[in-house]
């Protein structure tokens, strides 16, 4: 048997074993894992031909699981640091009293709050990689605004989904991007910039697309339905934690060898520090520190299960395979499909999806001329839009949950979406085609 055929065998036992367990209802992150188990033990029992690598020690099999459990573990703590401050900035009122602000100031100025709500949404998953933490710390307060301007259950859902996927592919934190560029041994940087172009356009088409008859409430009509926020906070409490942040991640890049570079992970604690500072509300950090573990737990599972998986396939052949079905289809086939076959699998695999297919994408696009920062832009965006579609579905449901949405998932919730979704994929495949072009008009 050639390693040609032992691949496709380990590869194909891998999808029979995902859809299997996915069929018995288990979770996402235990049928992945089962999907690894299933791989290994398919390894070792297949022949390989002449491969070197066989037999496979027990305790070599087991160093191999446990170590791609932990290939992502800078990722994990990102994101569970980043949630972490985005928590206690919710519960000691600051996300409440920004809000409010925002429609004190401006709800004489219907665009303006519109784009400072944008903005309000945009932040937390920036900061986090997570549109689900999004849609928890403050999907709620910007659907209650929405709701006092008339915008309709279907197109606030659709609103408050859209702007958290698109937050979770705004730039600094983009997970996709980084798992796939981490797995094709690339530096993530220069993303800022298209990250930056396609969230935001995106974000704003979606905004007035879906909040175009809406209309500004009488103030007092609008700040009851808000909750009200502590008495202390003012607008330099507010902005102070995001001044540090700001502070101590350009710092590094302004004066490399004058400013300390630090770590994402302590930013996001010492910007959480500065949050329990200048707030005049006390919280119990522990609950709030358990809570926020808690939340994620399905987040961090499917990364633990997915450097585990995606370390098997690499021992397998079967993620070598996987990249030259990848590489040898035709590049127009991968300019018409993307579009829908990312979203699709993103809903299927979550985080996953992004070294499976982006590793061996980027490789291809590489070695055809075209930017690879750009191109894994592109994809990094249309990703995130597939968070509502089965069978995970992670932030579309969290949406449904957090606004207490009373109508159909599918005939009210994602057909409302799908014009803006559309817009957005449409978008990022222009760029994607026009690939060069658009890297040295933002050189």
């Amino acid at each position: 048997m050639t390693m040609f055929q032992h691949s496709l065998i380990v590869l194909i036992a891998i999808v029979v074993a995902f859809a299997l367990a996915k069929k018995l209802k288990v979770s996402t992150e235990l049928s992945m894992f089962t999907a690894t188990i299933v791989a290994l033990i398919v390894h070792v029992l297949v022949p390989m031909g002449e491969d070197p690598r066989s037999p496979l020690p027990f305790a070599e099999a087991v160093r191999h699981v446990i170590e791609g459990g932990v290939n992502y573990f800078d990722i994990c703590l990102i994101f569970l640091t980043a949630t972490f401050f985005m928590s206690l900035y919710k519960e000691t009122g600051g996300a409440a009293y920004l809000v409010r602000l925002i429609v004190k100031k401006f709800h004489t100025h219907r665009n303006i709050c519109l784009l400072l709500l944008m903005v309000v949404m945009l932040i937390p998953g920036a900061l986090t990689g997570s549109g689900a933490t999004t849609v928890l710390t403050v999907g709620g307060l910007v659907g209650t605004v929405l709701m006092t301007m008339g915008v309709s259950e279907n197109k606030r859902i659709a609103l408050i989904f859209i702007l958290a996927a698109m937050s979770a592919a705004c730039p600094p934190i983009n997970l996709w991007a980084m798992i796939a560029a981490a797995g094709s041994n690339m530096p993530y940087v220069g993303f800022t910039i298209p990250l930056g172009f396609l969230s935001v356009v995106g974000s704003l088409f979606a905004t007035f697309y879906l909040t175009a008859n809406s209309k500004m409430p009488p103030l007092e009509d609008a700040l009851k339905q808000l909750p009200e926020p502590p008495a202390g906070w003012n607008g330099l409490r507010v902005a102070l934690p995001f001044i540090l942040m700001v502070i101590l991640i350009a710092g590094g890049r302004i004066i490399p060898f004058s400013f300390p570079v630090f770590g994402m992970p302590l930013i996001f604690m010492l910007s959480g520090v500065l949050v329990l500072i200048v707030s005049p509300k006390r919280v119990n950090v522990f609950d709030v520190a358990m809570t926020t573990v808690i939340n994620l737990r399905g987040l961090v599972g499917i990364m633990v299960v997915v450097g585990m998986l995606t370390q098997i396939m690499a021992l397998t052949g079967a993620r070598g395979l996987l990249s030259l079905m990848v590489v040898t289809l035709p590049i127009t086939v991968i300019f018409a499909t993307l579009w829908i076959i990312l979203p699709v699998a993103e809903g299927v695999l979550q985080y996953a999806v992004a070294p499976l297919l982006g590793v061996p994408l980027i490789m291809l696009f590489n070695q055809l001329g075209f930017d690879p920062i750009v191109s894994l832009s592109t994809w990094a965006v249309m990703l995130p839009l597939g968070d509502c579609l089965p069978p995970t579905a992670v932030v579309g449901r969290a949406a449904v949950l957090e606004l207490d949405f009373k109508g159909s998932y599918y005939k009210d919730f994602v057909k409302t979406a799908l014009v803006p979704m559309l817009f957005i994929l449409a978008l990022c495949t222009l760029v994607m085609i026009f690939n060069n072009q658009f890297a040295a008009l933002i050189a």
